[in-house]
């Protein structure tokens, strides 16, 4: 029984670092460092830490991806008067704006939109490279594309909300603001604009799925770790020579809930949960603006939001866009 080992830490094992299998595509030299340990990273994952391999996929979004940020950045510090200190003072509110909506999907001068498409772009270079290189790297590997697929899934909600939407409504200025506190005002005017998103089915099933990701992964991981004194770790094995973790996991949840999924077909809920969770949602910013203006309105058309009576003060005006304007009046 490892009474050595906490909530946190695993074993941590000094040797020789492992340089990892050779691959049909590379060798070993190829690959940057000669690796090395940490204490600080072994205390949550595997304390080595490299050697790394880039390939060309790995190089090229790096440096769009440093060109990205550092236009973001130079922007951000021109705005402050090249001042270092203000900078840092009003990081979280500063932000690289998209144009303005009279440039339609036309590229607008540089300090009027011109630097957020520049730096966009880099973006996506940067963005689909990555994409590649996992996937590159899984075909090295001889491993299946699961890990591409699911990021996948979240570059799809990255570019609805920065590609394909702002195209379909014909405006460039209906992209995301690069700032912290800026993006965070533009999900809540997004919401607002279009009559509260939270009406929006396709974001009611993303949040279902986020917190169901978040509640299957917790489950899970528990339950590995109260089993990792019977080598549940070692879930391969599991698998395929069901042992007392197994049985044990098996029979905890059973018990608890009256059903318990495998070794292996955990792992699968617990994909399709999270990769549901950024289709879903980039589903229904897709079809924001696009196809329902009002989602409020589309709700109680669809008895999904109630339609209130006149305690409520706009029911006598006909409509919530009547009374609105009554109310501007």
């Amino acid at each position: 029984m490892p009474d050595y080992q906490n909530i946190f830490t695993q074993v941590q094992v000094r040797g020789p670092v492992e340089m990892g299998m050779a691959t049909d595509f590379d060798t070993a030299s190829e690959r940057a460092g000669k690796g090395g340990f940490s204490t600080l990273a072994g205390w949550i994952g595997n304390a080595q830490l490299g050697p790394i391999y880039l390939g060309w996929f790995g190089l090229i979004s790096l440096v769009t991806g440093t060109l990205w940020l550092n236009i973001i950045g130079f922007n951000m510090l021109a705005q402050v008067g090249w001042s270092i200190p203000e900078f840092i003072r009003q990081l979280f509110w500063l932000a690289l704006e998209p144009p303005s909506p009279e440039y339609g999907l036309q590229m607008p001068p540089l300090n009027d939109g011109g630097w957020y498409i520049i730096a966009s772009f880099f973006l996506l270079i940067s963005v689909m490279c990555w994409w590649a290189r996992s996937y590159h790297l899984a075909m090295q590997h001889k491993m299946g594309k699961h890990v591409a697929w699911a990021f996948a899934s979240a570059i799809w909600l990255f570019l609805v909300l920065g590609l394909f939407r702002p195209i379909l409504m014909g405006s460039w200025s209906e992209a995301v603001p690069y700032g912290i506190f800026p993006h965070l005002d533009w999900t809540t005017a997004f919401s607002i604009r279009y009559g509260n998103l939270y009406y929006n089915p396709f974001h009611a099933l993303s949040i279902v799925f986020l917190y169901g990701s978040v509640l299957l992964f917790a489950m899970h991981g528990a339950t590995i770790l109260a089993v990792t004194r019977y080598g549940g770790d070692r879930e391969l094995e599991q698998i395929y020579d069901r042992g007392t973790a197994s049985e044990r996991a098996a029979l905890f949840w059973r018990w608890t809930m009256g059903f318990n999924a495998t070794m292996e077909g955990i792992h699968r809920w617990a994909w399709w949960f999270a990769v549901l969770t950024p289709i879903t949602g980039g589903i229904g910013i897709l079809l924001t603006g696009t196809v329902v203006d009002n989602w409020f309105i589309w709700a109680q058309e669809h008895h999904f939001a109630p339609m209130y009576d006149g305690s409520y003060g706009y029911a006598d005006y006909g409509s919530y866009e009547a009374f609105i304007g009554q109310e501007g009046n």
